[in-house]
């Protein structure tokens, strides 16, 4: 697999021969997985083959169990300078019920260790989680700020089909998801999060002044970027590309010098949509001058009629007739309300 991801970086440099690398990121599974020199190996072959800026931020997710004191000490001698660590809940009893692999003690250690050696440091946290009382998702929060962390990504559970979660739920043993619950604990989260200097910057992420991802925003603003490894997503401005999902089949196609990729390209329609649901999700808001500049005058007054309703409502507002932006109480609706303003 090492092996394919590189060869992809071979393959695929010429779709980043005029663009700089800002950020890298080592998701979409179990990264912390790899070894150091496996890691390494792949930050060599972008060096080698891409334009990288100076001190770029280079993020690994990594789950709690994975962290061990020798893992940390690597990973912090090595180019990665942003740790992701997939908390999820420092309660025993939401972990096993989100079936997770770590413990709560295992959760709690690894962020105690990284924090000596990782000053940019973000966790996941879940709240909508059923039978989690408000005061328990206020203890969740108050032993991440404990910790003294720069940012935090926080969603909503959702039941996937097929998973023990959803089993559990069919078999009565745990309630139904509550979109009520879940409100209550965004709304618990944006106050508690603003009373420690975060800054809500996204629907689901919460950074101090300087520690935003900038890996992350950059999706948000627009910019491309290339996604590397089976099921990985990439985007030009035009084109929107994902690698196929399977491990083996992915591997052969790269021996074979393929890239088994599907490739879409975006209608105008598209473009529209993804600008205002992306827009919508953060403190930036959707920017009319570059709606009517991309799209025309005819499509941005379309926009700003549909937009009245959730004006008059007060859950999007225009700051300075310039950006859509959705309002404290619009935040946790914006998905929804964003749908309303496609183009269909």
């Amino acid at each position: 697999m090492i092996k394919a991801l590189v060869k992809e970086l071979l393959l695929r440099k010429g779709e980043f021969h005029d663009k700089t690398i800002e950020t890298i990121y080592f998701g979409g599974g179990t990264p912390s997985l790899l070894t150091i020199d496996e890691i390494q190996l792949l930050l060599d072959t972008i060096y080698q083959n891409y334009k990288v800026i100076d001190k770029p931020e280079i993020t690994l997710e990594a789950n709690p169990d994975d962290l061990t004191s020798y893992k940390i000490s690597e990973l912090a001698a090595s180019d990665v300078n942003r740790l992701s660590i997939g908390v999820q809940s420092f309660f025993d009893e939401d972990l096993q019920m989100m079936n997770r692999a770590h413990i709560a003690e295992e959760a709690k250690q690894s962020l105690s260790t990284a924090i000596k050696s990782f000053d940019n440091i973000t966790v996941d946290l879940i709240y909508g989680i059923p039978n989690m009382t408000h005061q328990r998702w206020q203890q969740n929060l108050q032993m991440a700020f404990g910790f003294g962390i720069n940012h935090i990504s926080s969603y909503a559970l959702t039941v996937e089909p097929k998973t023990a979660l959803a089993t559990f739920i069919q078999q009565g043993k745990y309630p139904l998801v509550s979109e009520k619950l879940a409100s209550e604990h965004f709304n618990i989260l944006v106050a508690e999060t603003e009373k420690q200097g975060f800054i809500h910057y996204e629907i689901s992420n919460f950074g101090k002044p300087n520690y935003f991802s900038k890996h992350n925003t950059s999706y948000w603003l627009g910019k491309s970027y290339l996604g590397v490894g089976p099921s990985a997503h990439s985007y030009n401005g035009v084109d929107r590309s994902w690698n196929v999902s399977n491990n083996i089949k992915y591997i052969k196609a790269i021996q074979k010098d393929k890239i088994p990729q599907e490739i879409e390209k975006l209608s105008i329609n598209d473009r529209f949509n993804e600008l205002i649901m992306t827009g919508l999700r953060t403190i930036w808001g959707v920017s009319l001058p570059q709606i009517e500049q991309n799209f025309g005058i005819d499509i941005k007054n379309k926009l700003l009629k549909n937009a009245e309703k959730f004006i008059n409502q007060k859950l999007i507002s225009i700051d300075d007739d310039k950006h859509l932006k959705a309002t404290l109480k619009g935040k946790f609706l914006a998905d929804g309300i964003a749908s309303n303003l496609f183009m269909i």
